[in-house]
């Protein structure tokens, strides 16, 4: 993940280690779109049904569904341990259009979780609604991006674990999206990203 570590007290060698690793997993894409092997998070979404999203919690400050993806607005944003500027920085974000999930509001602040899982909180003015999205962290394989939201039509390219995309619409099914940096754009299947609940609609 794209980030540095910086707080208050100097992180646990073991920490920085692993921010150090992933750094590395964004990674150019070239034909095949493949990136170096990486040791992947093994984290998973659980299947949320459209209904759910629409009913379920909401959050204290916008009365928007709690959790929800957003993504990353600023090239620089740092999470805090505590929503405040007196709580020091846990961690430092440098890729913009990065996906987040907002677990939690108070006030202008909110609680975010990454793709491996690591959480604290942003000011809402870093973030953004715009929907993006990763080939899931837990993708052994490469994923196909097609030319139609079906198994049967033409492979355009082959996406590695982590490649960024951004979302143009999802029916709950299939997304469309772009690849990041590539104007390359096709189809991938919902449950190989990140970014996007199971049968999650998105237009």
């Amino acid at each position: 993940m794209p980030r540095t570590a910086e707080t208050e007290a100097r992180p646990a060698p073991a920490r920085l280690a692993r921010g150090w690793k992933r750094t590395l997993a964004f990674c150019a894409i070239g034909l095949a779109l493949a990136c170096p092997e990486i040791a992947a998070s093994q984290l998973q979404q659980k299947p949320v049904a459209a209904d759910q999203l629409s009913k379920g919690p909401r959050g204290r400050e916008t009365g928007l569904s709690v959790p929800r993806f957003v993504s990353l607005r600023s090239r620089e944003a740092r999470m805090r341990i505590g929503p405040s500027l007196d709580y020091g920085t846990q961690w430092i974000y440098r890729v913009a259009g990065l996906p987040l999930e907002i677990t939690a509001e108070y006030g202008n602040w909110r609680q975010v979780r990454d793709s491996d899982g690591v959480s604290g909180w942003m000011h809402r003015a870093l973030l953004s609604s715009k929907r993006t999205a990763l080939i899931g962290p837990w993708i052994a394989s490469n994923v196909p991006i097609r030319a139609e939201p079906t198994t049967s039509a033409t492979t355009l390219a082959s996406l590695a674990a982590r490649v960024r995309l951004s979302i143009d619409s999802c029916d709950g099914h299939w997304c469309k999206v772009e690849v990041t940096g590539h104007h390359l754009e096709g189809f991938v299947r919902q449950t190989n990203l990140w970014g996007v609940y199971p049968r999650e609609t998105v237009k």
